[in-house]
């Protein structure tokens, strides 16, 4: 079925009288090209996927094509006879009607793809992109790979390099346990109806372990979260804000590790945040 022009994507929203709400993200991607890059990056050929948000299911064709077995959650009930019509020809999709932050996921993997690993993609709505993907980062999920379409904002805070404007938590988060790369860039021009920002699709495949190791994960992350707490600040003044450490010990703690306490959070490498974890504990 042909789906994916914005004529069609139309026809298909005054058929049902479907209309598209600006509180749940809807904004379905109209460009063939870019559904296939999605599709491809996945690398879902005769595995499974899990995609979020299917809409009126133009992804969810794509992916389809490819995988053994398709699962889409999708929150807006007004959106599963839509789905039921539009996927009709595939025997190898099931659509279920459940908010992804609210489902336990690695029960849902474990029921639908037994003890297989499995893929995540998806046109993710821009309101809940980062709850998303921190989530299905930090449940240690059997995932292979990631690959979304989110705001162009947050995909290059995902993929930036220390010592960039860009670079924060959510960079260490992914890096830690993903390995990101920017797919493509899209237009707003390419959705229907067209968001206000532009967007990116990044691919984060997942590591068979983390990218530096830490002994203490959970340490690690909250040195992390207290160095971009105030972004303006040095990291002794940040660390110093989020630790019961006084300035005095905590200039010594960085120096054992060769890190001035002048420098910023932003300027730290995944590396350099293990050895500061180590030592602050």
């Amino acid at each position: 079925m042909d789906f994916i022009s914005p004529a069609e994507i139309k026809r298909i929203a005054s058929r049902y009288g479907f209309v598209f709400k600006k509180g749940l993200g809807q904004n379905f991607l109209s460009s063939q090209s870019v559904l296939e890059e999605i599709a491809d990056a996945a690398e879902i050929e005769n595995e499974g996927v899990i995609e979020i948000g299917p809409g009126f299911g133009v992804l969810t064709n794509e992916l389809a094509k490819r995988a053994e077995k398709v699962l889409a959650l999708e929150i807006d009930d007004r959106l599963i006879p839509i789905l039921r019509d539009t996927l009709s020809e595939y025997d190898n999709v099931k659509v279920i009607n459940k908010d992804v932050l609210k489902t336990d996921i690695a029960e849902l993997i474990k029921n639908e793809f037994g003890d297989k690993r499995v893929s995540v993609a998806a046109n993710l709505p821009y309101y809940i992109t980062t709850p998303i993907i921190t989530s299905l980062i930090e449940n240690r999920l059997p995932l292979k790979n990631l690959v979304v379409m989110i705001q162009k904002e947050v995909a290059d805070r995902i993929t930036a390099q220390p010592g960039t404007k860009n670079y924060g938590a959510i960079s260490v988060l992914c890096q830690f346990y993903t390995e990101p790369e920017l797919v493509c860039n899209v237009g707003a021009e390419l959705f229907v109806p067209p968001p206000k920002v532009d967007s990116a699709v990044v691919k984060m495949a997942f590591r068979d372990k983390p990218a530096v190791e830490v002994k203490d994960e959970k340490m690690f992350f909250r040195t992390v979260k207290a160095a971009f707490s105030q972004r303006r600040k040095t990291l002794l003044n940040c660390l110093a804000a989020n630790f019961p450490i006084n300035k005095s010990d905590l200039t010594k703690i960085m120096e054992s590790v060769d890190i001035a306490p002048t420098r910023r959070g932003e300027t730290l490498s995944l590396e350099e945040f293990a050895k500061l974890s180590e030592v602050i504990c």
